[in-house]
């Protein structure tokens, strides 16, 4: 096996030679896909909205077997790196990505790169997220809840008010990342894209959010999903999310996706009720010196 690791502004090869791999498995690599579709800036034009840190795929025999990608601040994504592939990724990283801060994917590729990384420079490592991704096995419709789902507008006002959600949805959920990008901006590139934003409205008055990613390899991921502190209990959340569902199944998603984190019983316990079932465990890790 024989890496390749890519130029950051070359990122046309590097989804010319990855999206293949990703895509033949869009519930393992969800992530990476919506991603390398931001990256691509094909279909709307639109500045990307991402950095590139660290790009590079295994091969064997002429075929790609692996891929790696990273963006600015973040973890490397992982889950298209098996476990046999991770020292001799790992030694690519060396010297293309030798400030990696961490690695994010399904549990059995991320432990063995974070293994391997361990093994080679020293150091230790920090779980700051472990993960479950749900599929969606049939959509169970949200009764006696009040209100309707409708699709968030460009309105200077709803997106200002939606962007505050998003920066509170950040600190409650991802307090160990330092996110730089604009929320406002963020929501416009959604809109712009075609992704599904939708809000739960009662009476006029905005009560809870969800955005769900426009299909991809014939997946879509709903996420984030937040209702502000004064609005919980009402049953928005599960209201707004089987509204997004339905919205990506309209959409023409043949799999609809989310992730939860096993540190929150409520989300854990939610999203079954509503037809969303356990697919696999996935783990943010950090390196500490």
């Amino acid at each position: 096996m024989q890496v390749r690791c890519y130029d950051r502004d070359d990122v046309a090869s590097f989804v010319s030679a990855a999206w293949p791999l990703l895509a033949a498995d869009p519930l393992r690599h969800t992530v990476g896909l919506t991603v390398l579709d931001a990256l691509k800036g094909i279909r709307t034009g639109a500045e990307r909205p991402h950095e590139v840190a660290a790009l590079l795929t295994v091969h064997d025999a002429g075929a790609v077997v692996g891929a790696l990608l990273r963006t600015a601040g973040r973890p490397a994504l992982v889950s298209a790196v098996r476990p046999e592939q991770a020292q001799l990724v790992d030694a690519a990283l060396a010297t293309a990505d030798p400030q990696l801060p961490g690695v994010s994917g399904t549990l059995p590729s991320a432990e063995a790169l974070a293994a391997a990384r361990l093994a080679r420079a020293g150091g230790r490592v920090r779980v700051d997220r472990r993960l479950r991704l749900f599929g969606l096995a049939e959509l169970i419709p949200v009764a006696g809840v009040a209100g309707a789902a409708r699709p968030a507008t460009e309105a200077d006002a709803e997106l200002t008010l939606l962007a505050g959600w998003l920066l509170e949805f950040r600190r409650e959920a991802l307090p160990e990342q330092d996110d730089p990008r604009s929320p406002v901006e963020d929501l416009r590139r959604a809109l712009a894209a075609g992704h599904g934003v939708l809000v739960w409205e009662v009476e006029r008055r905005l009560v809870a959010l969800a955005v769900a990613s426009r299909p991809i390899a014939g997946m879509s991921r709903i996420g984030p999903v937040y209702t502000p502190p004064e609005h919980r209990g009402h049953g928005y959340a599960a209201a707004v999310t089987a509204a997004a569902s339905q919205w990506a199944l309209d959409a023409g998603a043949q799999r609809v996706v989310l992730f939860t984190d096993l540190a929150n019983p409520t989300t854990n316990r939610l999203y079954p009720r509503i037809g969303y079932r356990a697919v696999h465990d996935a783990v943010e890790l950090r390196f500490i010196a």
